[in-house]
């Protein structure tokens, strides 16, 4: 007796994706962002363009609205990513909710290959890869371009852009509206205790324009990490789930060793004879080169070119210091009783 073949689950029928684009004074990025929308493979969906504008002052709105988008204006006393895109998602119609950011460029097969996940009743978020859009034009951007570099397969979070289930996003409530970072791990946290998957394929997804061009901008947006580290670690303390606290203790251990470094040194100077103070000045700069060898090793995989997987190994010590800064601020913050507003580190493209 032959056994009937088994049937895998169709693909999503005359599926509407909604497209939420969140911006602030985005200018020329927004405009692009909007273009790659158009030009992506929608020939197995039907779509729409939602974009959510933080009380822009550079006519984004009004380009945002001769492009087709539909245009939702928010102008909160303390704006953040999260308030935008909740605005974007429950005026959306779509069952799937593709949420971009206005910075980056849509690949035209992302969604397709995406929506094919959503095969799997379990899988909620689908999320592939974002790289950045002009890696040469700073030392910046050619180093936190790594950063975007996930393996493929379950993940705990997403960034920004991913493509979700509306009924997910309705049975969570969507994300925090009182945090200005970190608002995606905290509600993939609350997505996952639900059961679902959060899924990281191996396509290409978005390229970005992260415009880090300064190490002022690159100390802010540091620190703005280090505020999403300590505000969502406290939170989740005693939970079953303790989201970074891991990550918050590490750059609290980290940062402050890198901080007293050169206060001990100069103590040594003091204290020590010469002869003393050069030798342990050279243990240091032993075990300083060991571990950028050892950092730069370990994230072989995410580069074949040898200078940026130095580069960012540096990058990834150094930049403990601001995120420790952070971190402490935001522990301030919550002892006197204060909300931080949103911290921006990216200078406006120019007006429309």
């Amino acid at each position: 007796m032959k056994t009937a073949p088994s049937v895998e689950p169709p693909l999503p029928a005359a599926a509407l994706v909604s497209v939420v684009v969140i911006g602030r004074n985005e200018g020329k990025r927004l405009t692009a962002c909007l273009k790659s929308i158009h030009a992506m493979n929608a020939d197995l969906f039907a779509t729409e363009i939602i974009y959510v504008d933080s009380d822009s002052s550079d006519g984004s709105p009004q380009a945002a609205a001769s492009m087709g988008a539909r245009v939702i204006r928010v102008k909160p006393e303390r704006p953040s990513a999260a308030l935008g895109r909740n605005a974007g998602w429950r005026a959306a119609r779509g069952q799937y909710i593709l949420f971009l950011d206005g910075d980056t460029l849509l690949h035209p097969e992302f969604v397709r290959r995406a929506l094919a996940q959503f095969r799997d009743p379990e899988a909620a978020i689908v999320w592939g890869h974002r790289r950045e859009l002009a890696p040469a034009q700073s030392i910046y951007v050619r180093v936190l371009d790594l950063d975007w570099v996930y393996p493929a397969g379950d993940s705990e979070f997403c960034g920004g852009d991913a493509l979700v289930r509306r009924d997910v996003l309705e049975r969570v409530d969507g994300f925090d509206q009182s945090l200005i970072a970190g608002e995606e791990p905290e509600m993939c946290r609350r997505i996952r205790a639900h059961g679902y998957r959060i899924v990281h394929i191996d396509a290409p997804m978005t390229r970005h324009d992260l415009a880090v061009n300064t190490f002022r901008a690159y100390w802010r947006r540091a620190f703005r990490a280090g505020h999403a580290y300590a505000e969502i670690a406290s939170r989740f303390r005693a939970g079953p789930d303790p989201l970074w606290q891991a990550e918050a203790r590490r750059n609290l251990i980290h940062g402050g060793l890198l901080l007293s470094a050169p206060f001990l040194l100069l103590l040594g100077a003091v204290i020590l004879r010469p002869a003393a103070l050069l030798l342990a000045c050279a243990l240091l700069s032993g075990l300083g080169l060991s571990l950028l060898a050892r950092s730069a090793r370990r994230c072989a995989w995410k580069s074949d070119d040898a200078i940026t997987r130095w580069f960012y190994a540096a990058h990834s010590h150094l930049q403990q210091v601001p995120i420790l800064f952070g971190q402490l601020a935001q522990r301030l913050d919550a002892r006197n009783g204060r909300q931080r507003r949103l911290i921006e580190y990216k200078p406006s493209s120019g007006s429309l």
